[in-house]
Order: structure tokens, then C-alpha cells, then sequence
């Protein structure tokens, strides 16, 4: 077995291709698909193809910065959130940064306002890289000063 990378409950990720270098993000390991804090969602087409134009805070229990982003969709997916509720989500691809590794992932987008967290990855992003030790927080640091 290749050795994997251990990191905490919650950790420091980038998701570069939305211009956001870093934002909390919850591990879980009980949801196959990561989420992404998104509002103002819209679906439009490009050059014939679907794309979804969408807003993010990335920083949680603030409002700025508020950055636009656009991905193009690749599927829509009804899924259960941790309350029951049965919502459809727009899924799109980006490339998730968390520690060592870069890696493309599906993230469904939905309004996360209420949550702690503005980014969650599920199973599917973590596995093959990753053990998560659940009384760890931070395992891979903290992000870089940037002034």
C-alpha cells in the first residue's frame, strides 16, 4: 500500500482555477461528492457548451471578497444534504490544492451560508492520497503570510 497522506477534520485548500489560493475546508469522509459555498448561480452556454457563472465568499462569516467564478458543468446530481433534504446541484470540475498534492475534483455547488464551512471534500477527492485523523486540525499547516 502506497503511504498516504494524513491530515486533519478540517484543512487549508486552494481552488486556483477560481483565483481562491486558500480556503477552510471541512473534511468528510461521510460525503462521496466535495461542495462549494456558491450563490447567485447561473446557467448559461459557451461556444455550445453548459457552463455554470456563480459567486463565491471565501472566507467564512464574510461577505468580501466576492469573487466571480465559471466552470463548465458536467453533470447535475439530486443529492441529500446533512439535514435529509433532497437538492439538485449544478457539478462541476476544478482543480482542488490541499497539501502536496494538485488534483481535478467534481464539486456540486450550493448555498453553504448557513454551514461553518465554505468548502467541503467528500470521499471521492480524498481517496488514494489521504487518511484523515478526525482529532486533527490543521495537519498540513497553515497558509503562508502573504504580505
Amino acid at each position: 500500500m502506497k503511504s498516504r497522506l494524513i491530515i486533519g477534520w478540517r484543512e487549508w485548500a486552494g481552488l486556483p482555477e477560481f483565483g481562491i489560493p486558500e480556503i477552510k475546508a471541512k473534511i468528510d469522509t461521510g460525503a462521496k461528492t466535495s461542495a462549494l459555498h456558491a450563490y447567485r448561480i447561473k446557467k448559461v452556454m459557451r461556444d455550445g457548451k453548459p457552463w455554470a457563472e456563480f459567486f463565491v465568499h471565501p472566507v467564512q462569516r464574510r461577505r468580501k471578497p466576492e469573487i466571480k467564478c465559471a466552470a463548465p458543468i458536467v453533470d447535475e446530481r439530486e443529492v441529500r444534504s446533512s439535514n435529509g433534504s433532497v437538492q439538485t446541484r449544478l457539478v462541476v470540475s476544478a482543480l482542488l490544492e490541499l497539501g502536496p498534492y494538485t488534483r481535478k475534483i467534481e464539486l456540486t455547488l450550493t448555498n453553504r451560508d448557513e454551514m461553518g464551512f465554505r468548502l467541503l471534500i467528500g470521499r471521492q477527492a480524498l481517496s488514494k492520497r489521504y487518511l484523515v485523523d478526525s482529532g486533527l486540525s490543521y495537519g498540513l499547516g497553515e497558509p503562508e503570510d502573504q504580505n
